[in-house]
């Protein structure tokens, strides 16, 4: 059971309509739903009754609302209590090539954000979150590296990868038809070869051998061009121009998604990291990772 739930269950129940909701919330009616009967999973009750015309409260769901206000409103007597102590206290955050655009909008309320200046791998980011060097990181990370190293993570954003290939069809292809690069320089690229080798064995994609570093930049173009099947582009390609004879196609069956995620140390007890943890994640919606047909790698801590 999250906040977030609660304030969910709270704007149903006062719109009565889950589309009026989804949209006061900002988020999709499905996901809404799911979060909804997640919560009455959780709780053990039903909390609305509903059909194809109206929505009310069950008499469980009218009882636990008043609760489920005042327990939202403590909440966020805790959280702003937490901000005027912490405000002043510098949190560092490091992060690989994405960071939300809003980030330090988000997290000035509850402390001073100072996003390092070393750009590194996600799992040397990860490593210096677990050491100390910073107290955040937005990064790649799969559930034996957050054992490992002894972190914790919440789902940040996402990248919906796509295909890269010559000529000008810019038509769907499946995982299975593409290719994926891995490359012998795992000092820079552990990440990415772990997620390309598990898209590799579970959508068929074929992986090609490389020592040049060219994952992402010109020389990925290159490997494009010599290659007979699309390639699976890098999150770290993700705004990067195509060369004009060069043509990005979406991967479907499945649609292969890349997860970012914000990780800190489970032992942390400073009140303005964790402030800032629930500034920088709390209202992040589903970004396609949990559609039927989207993919994640199974060690990936946001797969559903």
């Amino acid at each position: 059971m999250e906040l977030r739930q609660l304030r969910y269950f709270v704007a149903v129940a006062e719109e009565l309509n889950f589309g009026r909701a989804a949209e006061r919330l900002l988020i999709a009616g499905p996901s809404l739903s799911q979060q909804i009967k997640a919560l009455e999973r959780d709780l053990g009750v039903r909390l609305f009754d509903r059909d194809r015309r109206s929505v009310t409260l069950t008499p469980a769901g009218a009882a636990l609302l008043p609760h489920t206000r005042n327990l939202l409103a403590n909440a966020d007597d805790l959280r702003n209590r937490a901000a005027r102590i912490s405000g002043s206290e510098p949190v560092r955050l490091g992060y690989v090539n994405w960071i939300p655009a809003d980030l330090n909008t988000r997290a000035s309320a509850v402390a001073r954000l100072h996003i390092d200046a070393w750009v590194a791998p996600s799992h040397t980011q990860a490593a210096r979150v677990a050491d100390g060097s910073l107290d955040l990181a937005v990064c790649w990370v799969d559930g034996p590296t957050l054992e490992r190293l002894g972190l914790n993570a919440r789902l940040l954003g996402a990248d919906r990868l796509y295909a890269v290939t010559t000529g000008r069809d810019a038509a769907p292809v499946r995982a299975g038809e593409v290719a994926v690069l891995l490359d012998d320089d795992a000092t820079s690229w552990r990440s990415w070869n772990i997620y390309a080798q598990q898209l590799a064995d579970d959508a068929g994609a074929r992986t090609v051998q490389i020592t040049d570093g060219g994952v992402t930049g010109p020389a990925f173009f290159d490997h494009v061009r010599r290659a007979r099947r699309p390639l699976v582009n890098s999150p770290k390609g993700q705004s990067t121009p195509l060369p004009p004879d060069l043509v990005q196609r979406p991967i479907i069956g499945p649609k292969v998604y890349w997860t970012w995620s914000l990780v800190w140390r489970r032992n942390e007890v400073r009140a303005a990291v964790l402030a800032t943890i629930d500034a920088l994640a709390e209202h992040v919606t589903d970004p396609g990772i949990h559609d039927p047909d989207a993919w994640l790698p199974a060690t990936d801590p946001h797969k559903p």
